[in-house]
């Protein structure tokens, strides 16, 4: 990066990660001062401080009042996570993928749900249930609540033909969200969409999003037996 590309925090915040990243300041190492980076990268100063409160927020540095800037010894590790796409995950295995719509309606959020999906008692919810099936047998049963305050637009379209995961994913950007992963013993309903016996243990998750404030939507996703998940990070 040049010095005259390096006129936004954004682009000074990526500088200072690249040189983190690449050892050219290693761990514990005092990082140039404000003043000087700023006659560096030709700009003012409160858009340097702006890109190193941001690090600091990342924990990538440490900045401590009149010991100036330092590059974390131990930086936080994270993973990022994608919502996966449940079409495109049927058909990456090679399977033909089609989903069924079992119901459809608005309703209150349940109150066992208070803590996990934040959303006023009189907020309008469309509640749905979908089955996604991987070469016409049942993959995964999923049971959703989608605050329509966040995303009106998924009042109207036809879930006939795209399933409401992937509408979501394509239209419903998220800043934060929670993830859970459980076993649930099969009821009477998922015995039968499974064809299993009652009881049998079954793999679950719980995910919840949201855009800022707004929580957007709650799904719990109930996979088939023997079902397996992997990720890479």
């Amino acid at each position: 990066m040049t010095v005259r590309e390096a006129n936004s925090w954004r682009q000074i915040r990526d500088e200072v990660v690249r040189r983190i990243n690449e050892r050219e300041w290693q761990p514990g190492d005092q990082i140039p001062n404000e003043a000087d980076l700023a006659e560096e990268f030709q700009c003012g100063r409160t858009t340097v401080n702006r890109a190193l409160r941001e690090l600091a927020t990342a924990g990538i540095v440490t900045r401590k009042r009149k010991a100036g800037t330092r590059v974390a010894i131990n930086p936080p590790h994270k993973a990022v996570f994608t919502i996966p796409i449940v079409r495109e995950e049927v058909e990456s295995r090679g399977s033909i993928y089609r989903h069924s719509l079992l119901l459809r309606d608005q309703r209150e959020r349940p109150a066992f749900m208070a803590g996990a999906f934040r959303v006023a008692d009189n907020t309008p919810l469309i509640y749905t249930e979908t089955i996604h099936f991987a070469d016409n047998q049942p993959y995964i049963y999923e049971e959703r609540y989608t605050n329509l305050a966040a995303v009106p637009d998924f009042a109207d379209f036809n879930q006939d033909h795209i399933s409401g995961n992937e509408w979501l994913v394509q239209n419903a950007p998220y800043t934060g969200g929670e993830l859970s992963f459980f076993a649930v013993q099969a009821d009477g309903k998922l015995a039968r969409t499974f064809d299993i016996a009652e009881g049998e243990a079954l793999f679950a998750t719980e995910r919840s999003t949201w855009y800022q404030e707004d929580p957007i939507t709650h799904v719990r996703l109930i996979y088939r037996p023997g079902y397996r998940m992997r990720t890479s990070f």
